[in-house]
C-alpha cells in the first residue's frame, strides 16, 4: 500500500467518523478547506503523523469530557472528532440490557456540529432504528416541514433523542434507561453548545429540566438547561394525531425564532 493509499483510508476513516457523528453535510465553506488540507496532508504523510493522531484523539478525549478544547471556541473539526468519540461509544453500550438486544444500531445525532438550535425528542422509532438516524419517519417529515416553516434546514440545526435506542414497541423510555443515556446526552451538549434547546413532546422535556409538569405547562415560555434557552413544544408524531395542537406548535416555533432574532416571512 502506498503512502497515498494509507492517506485516503484515513481520510475515509475520519469521514465514517463524522458522518457516525451525525454530519450529513459540509455546512460552512471553510469547513470544506479544513477538509481539503487535511486530505491533502493525510496524501502526504509524515514522520510525526503517529504524534498528531495520538494527540487528536487526547484533544478528543478532553473535549467530550469537558466540552471545550484550549477555552471555550472550537472548531468544526475539534467538534466532530469529539462527536464521533462519544458516538463510538454509545454504539458499544450494553447498560440497557433489553434495549441493546433488540436494536439494529443505535441513533446518535445528525446536523451541523455548530447548532445554535438542538431539536431533541424522545427515543428512536422502528424508521429511525433501520436507518440508524433520529426522525426519519412520518413525525420526522413533520418536524422538517416546521424547521422548513422557521426558514431554517435540517443541517442547520442538530437532531437528537434522550434515548440512542429504540425501545420495544415504541414504548416511552423507563426511567433508568432515560438516566443510563443521560451521561451521553450531557457530553453531546457540552461539545454542541447550543444556545438553544427545543423539547419535542413531555418525555424529552420532562427528563431534561426534571420536572413532572405537561406539555402545556411547560410550553409558551423558556426554561433554562445549563445556562441553554430551552422552550417545549409537542413531539410532531402527537401532532399527527392531534392536528388541532399544530397551531399551539406554531406559536411555539413563533416566539423560539423571535427570541433568537429570526425574521418569519410575513410577521
Amino acid at each position: 500500500m502506498t503512502d497515498k493509499d494509507v492517506g485516503r483510508a484515513g481520510l475515509l476513516e475520519t469521514l465514517h467518523d463524522w458522518q457516525r457523528a451525525g454530519l450529513t453535510h459540509l455546512p460552512k465553506p471553510r469547513l470544506r478547506a479544513d477538509l481539503a488540507a487535511k486530505a491533502t496532508h493525510a496524501a502526504e504523510p509524515s514522520a510525526d503523523a503517529g504524534d498528531e493522531q495520538t494527540q487528536g484523539a487526547s484533544a478528543a478525549s478532553e473535549m467530550t469530557a469537558s466540552g471545550t478544547v484550549g477555552g471555550n471556541s472550537t472548531s468544526v473539526s475539534d467538534r466532530l472528532a469529539a462527536l464521533a468519540v462519544v458516538a463510538r461509544e454509545v454504539a458499544a453500550c450494553q447498560l440497557c440490557t433489553e434495549l441493546a438486544a433488540a436494536r439494529r444500531q443505535t441513533v446518535f445525532g445528525v446536523g451541523t456540529p455548530t447548532p445554535r438550535l438542538v431539536f431533541m425528542g424522545e427515543a428512536p422509532g422502528a424508521d429511525e432504528d433501520r436507518q440508524g438516524e433520529p426522525f426519519v419517519g412520518r413525525a420526522g417529515q413533520l418536524l422538517t416541514k416546521i424547521i422548513e416553516a422557521c426558514t431554517l434546514r435540517r443541517e442547520d440545526v442538530y437532531i437528537l433523542n434522550t434515548l440512542k435506542c429504540r425501545p420495544p414497541e415504541n414504548r416511552n423510555p423507563l426511567p433508568h434507561e432515560a438516566a443510563n443515556c443521560r451521561g451521553f446526552l450531557d457530553r453531546q451538549l457540552d461539545i454542541l453548545k447550543p444556545q438553544y434547546i427545543c423539547c419535542l413532546g413531555a418525555v424529552a422535556a420532562q427528563s431534561l429540566l426534571g420536572t413532572t409538569l405537561s406539555i402545556g405547562r411547560l410550553r409558551g415560555r423558556f426554561h433554562d438547561y445549563r445556562g441553554m434557552r430551552v422552550l417545549c413544544t409537542y413531539h410532531p408524531a402527537y401532532l399527527l394525531r392531534s392536528p388541532d395542537k399544530k397551531k399551539d406548535c406554531w406559536e411555539d416555533m413563533q416566539l423560539l425564532m423571535r427570541e433568537m432574532g429570526i425574521a418569519l416571512p410575513g410577521r
